[in-house]
């Protein structure tokens, strides 16, 4: 039989492949099960993910990404809300607005005709704008709220001549308002603050004082001017407008002539003792309205760059913020708390040669010596607070030091028994100190109230007799700040009721401090301020000529480890009906019998004469 070859073509790829894989007995293996769940999960992730976008475009962000539909079918212009004036109590406008033009930058405009080199050079030429720093504005623009960048605010008129000439699209000019200070601006700016633009917003927002505290009252609604444009960007059809509503006025209590006075009266004393720093405040005392805030040195609000770099800090409000000792200015309140406890009468006298000893426990023959700032000789409560005793105060808030050998004390001051620190920290406490006074500013703290259990938990030594006599006299780590120490000496002139300060003139008082079952003691503690004027040997005996009467506590409160000594005055007039209160405080400025009192009767005296006085004959 003929063999038969059946013709076949040999692929030689095959033949070389099936050589080499010889022996190695392939297999096919099947992709595993995890491999398609975990596509599925992801596929199932990324379309939930999807979902919650599209759902937050269509619903909760639904208004914004419109208004952007909207403004890429519009050519939408704002109109800046100018704020709302601020007035002294009379209506002097003490900040207002003026208007002016102002040079925008539509980052999205700018990229899209591809005027970024136009812009930079007009940015740079014409504005002074730096050209990094516009940069860097440009390349963090949120596109999302608008992507417009303000490149100057209140243009010159050859700027906005050359910039017009230059017919850039992307730069706007726009009707804008700049915020003036005017009738003596630097005499109100503790009070008032200033505005600047913050990096999330063109508009002009409260920095400091009540442009900040109240901005949302004083900042109104910005208006718009939409124009219909077609596909291509051109405007066509008539253009709607949507008017601004400007923000609220805002009355303060601010007597606007009196701060003024107080201000030039209060800047000529710092400027004789060579001193920049210290504070001055008024209120009424009958229902908390401020009258007069100057927290020194001040600053000009129209040109606050200047003050930036100054190491006396005007920028930082010491009426509000500031951490004080308030000296013997304290001792009115501690004439209530040992009067209270019944460990002493009005009249019991404690003898002060001008220093008492307190024995060292731990070496006997070197007692401990604290000093009364001169010789008081027999004091009661009355003349303790006209004298301004130290040692009375030592005596009836620690108590009477042990005996000593050989004795050193005067044999009637033993057995007077102290109310100790615990009860003064909560007499402290029931007259305000340790927390904010709730004043409309911003920026208002606490103070510092020491105690022995903190004491000794952060220093890790025992509270010592010593220390409470330090806080008896207003030393120590006892800090205030000047709105407390007003406050509570109100709850004084006030038979124990005290408001809270406020800068609104139509707000309703709000009591923050009600003593009135206190009013026994209160009426003594009284007397003995209106002695600090009355009598010759007072501390503030220079004010017993003015025609009203007046009582008052003076203070010189030592810091920096006793190298400077603050001077304090606190007063309130007339003193049986108290329609106006004080306090003046120098840093480092010596005696307040010799700084501070002088400039009080002054203030107090222009006080009568301008609004007392014409009150009540009118």
């Amino acid at each position: 039989m003929a063999k038969r070859y059946l013709n076949k073509n040999i692929d030689l790829d095959e033949t070389v492949a099936d050589s080499a894989f010889q022996g190695l007995n392939p297999k096919e293996q099947p992709l595993h099960s995890r491999v398609f769940w975990l596509l599925l999960l992801l596929a199932l992730m990324f379309a939930l993910a999807t979902s919650i976008r599209l759902i937050t475009m269509g619903t909760l962000n639904y208004t914004h990404y419109s208004l952007l539909a909207e403004e890429n079918a519009n050519e939408i212009t704002p109109i800046v809300a100018p704020r709302g004036v601020i007035t002294d109590r009379f209506g002097t406008s003490l900040a207002e607005n003026q208007p002016v033009f102002s040079a925008y930058l539509n980052v999205a405009d700018m990229i899209k005709n591809s005027q970024r080199d136009a812009v930079f050079n007009a940015a740079q030429n014409i504005l002074g704008v730096d050209s990094s720093k516009l940069s860097s504005e440009v390349g963090g623009v949120n596109f999302e709220q608008g992507g417009q960048i303000l490149l100057l605010r209140d243009l010159s008129r050859e700027q906005l001549i050359a910039l017009q000439s230059l017919n850039i699209s992307s730069i706007k000019i726009e009707n804008d308002y700049e915020r003036l200070y005017p009738n003596d601006s630097q005499a109100f700016s503790t009070v008032i603050g200033y505005v600047g633009q913050t990096s999330s917003s063109n508009r002009l927002q409260g920095l400091a004082g009540l442009e900040s505290y109240y901005n949302a009252t004083l900042q109104g609604t910005d208006g718009e001017t939409v124009t219909p444009r077609n596909a291509q960007g051109q405007i066509e059809g008539q253009p709607t407008t949507i008017a601004p509503q400007a923000g609220q006025n805002l009355q303060t209590t601010i007597d606007g002539p009196f701060q003024d006075y107080f201000y030039n009266r209060m800047l000529s004393g710092l400027q004789q003792l060579n001193r920049t720093n210290g504070i001055g405040l008024a209120i009424n005392p009958q229902n908390g309205q401020v009258l007069a805030m100057i927290s020194f040195p001040t600053y000009d609000p129209n040109n606050v760059a200047a003050a930036l770099n100054n190491p006396n800090q005007p920028l930082f409000n010491r009426a509000v913020s500031g951490q004080y000792s308030p000296g013997s200015t304290i001792k009115p309140l501690d004439a209530v708390a040992v009067l209270k406890s019944g460990n002493i009468s009005p009249t019991q006298q404690i003898m002060s040669v001008g220093y008492m000893y307190v024995p060292n426990p731990y070496n006997p023959s070197s007692p401990s010596k604290f000093m009364d700032w001169r010789p008081q000789g027999l004091v009661d409560l009355y003349s303790a607070i006209a004298r301004s005793c130290d040692v009375y105060f030592y005596i009836t808030v620690g108590g009477s030091p042990a005996r000593t050998t050989p004795l050193l004390n005067d044999p009637s001051d033993y057995g007077v028994t102290g109310i100790g620190p615990g009860s003064l920290y909560e007499w402290w406490q029931k007259f305000g100190l340790g927390k904010p006074t709730g004043i409309d500013m911003p920026g208002e703290t606490a103070g510092f109230l020491p105690n022995p259990t903190t004491y000794e938990q952060t220093t890790g030594r025992p509270w010592l007799l010593g220390d409470t006599y330090n806080v008896a006299i207003g030393q120590g780590d006892l800090q205030v700040t000047p709105l407390q120490l007003m406050d509570y000496i109100s709850a004084i002139a006030n038979n124990g009721v005290a408001y809270q300060p406020s800068l609104l003139l139509n707000a309703t008082p709000t009591k923050i401090l009600d003593l009135s079952s206190l009013s026994p003691q209160i009426k003594q503690v009284q007397q003995g301020m209106i002695e600090t004027v009355a009598k010759s040997y007072g501390t503030a005996y220079l004010l017993h000529t003015l025609p009203f009467s007046v009582a008052a506590k003076t203070g010189s409160a030592q810091t920096n480890n006793n190298s400077r000594v603050n001077a304090i005055f606190v007063g309130y007039a007339p003193a049986t009906n108290p329609q106006i209160e004080v306090v003046i405080l120098i840093e480092n400025g010596y005696e307040s019998i010799l700084n501070a009192v002088p400039i009080a009767k002054d203030v107090l005296s222009w006080y009568y004469e301008n609004r007392i006085a014409k009150n009540s004959n009118s």
